[in-house]
């Protein structure tokens, strides 16, 4: 049996603020002051993700506000000219929006945010559109599950399927560190139980302290 992996779903914030793309420049600014947030999300009339608009799409209208550039140098930030040239939420945002499924999980999430440098992910559902915003800090919650609850997911998704003829083998889960101990018949499995306990969500670090049951060993 396979573990329930958490969905972004479950950990997504709902309401979420979002800009119509003729939202002005001084509108966003405001906008994110007001809420406290990063990056907000453009969306068309029907509620399709179109785009996000981040505080690093701000920030050349202040770079270049009173500075000139020479010819060369206005060639390579082309891109950034245009964003201090800009002025509503459809000439500023980065488009296509980067996002995810309401479905994808707390890993595939996570794995987006570090290959694609982001903060924030709007989610979007079945039809595309807009259901919430996922950000580090809310990927982050998978690490505050409760030990116990770890433990008992380690017992039956790992040791009951790899040793379910041992006995006396341990699991303890301290802050999310868990150790294996005990003796098992073959050590070979070993190294796979500790890779399967460390994909389990919460886990922090595994130390194995399992070994082989001494030959001749009889009984469970």
């Amino acid at each position: 049996m396979s573990a329930k992996k958490s969905t972004v779903e479950s950990v997504m914030t709902c309401q979420v603020v979002a800009l119509d793309p003729g939202a002005p420049f001084r509108t966003i600014v405001e906008t994110m002051d007001r809420f406290d947030v990063g990056a907000l999300p453009v969306l068309a009339g029907d509620g399709r993700v179109i785009g996000v608009v981040s505080e690093a799409d701000l920030l050349p209208k202040e770079e270049f506000r009173a500075r000139r550039l020479a010819a060369a140098d206005r060639d390579r930030r082309e891109d950034a000219l245009a964003k201090a040239e800009a002025g509503t939420a459809g000439e500023l945002m980065t488009a296509p929006a980067v996002c995810v499924p309401a479905d994808a999980t707390v890993s595939e999430a996570a794995r987006i945010v570090a290959l694609r440098k982001v903060r924030q992910l709007p989610v979007i559902g079945p039809t595309g559109r807009l259901v919430g915003m996922v950000g580090r800090h809310d990927l982050l919650k998978v690490f505050l599950r409760p030990d116990g609850e770890i433990a008992d997911e380690l017992r039956e998704e790992v040791v009951d399927v790899l040793f379910p003829e041992e006995a006396g083998i341990e699991v303890q889960v301290h802050d999310g560190r868990v150790t294996l101990r005990g003796t098992v018949r073959d050590i070979g499995l070993v190294p796979v139980a500790a890779r399967m306990a460390q994909s389990v969500e919460g886990v922090v670090d595994v130390h194995d302290e399992l070994t082989a049951k001494p030959r001749g060993t009889a009984g469970p």
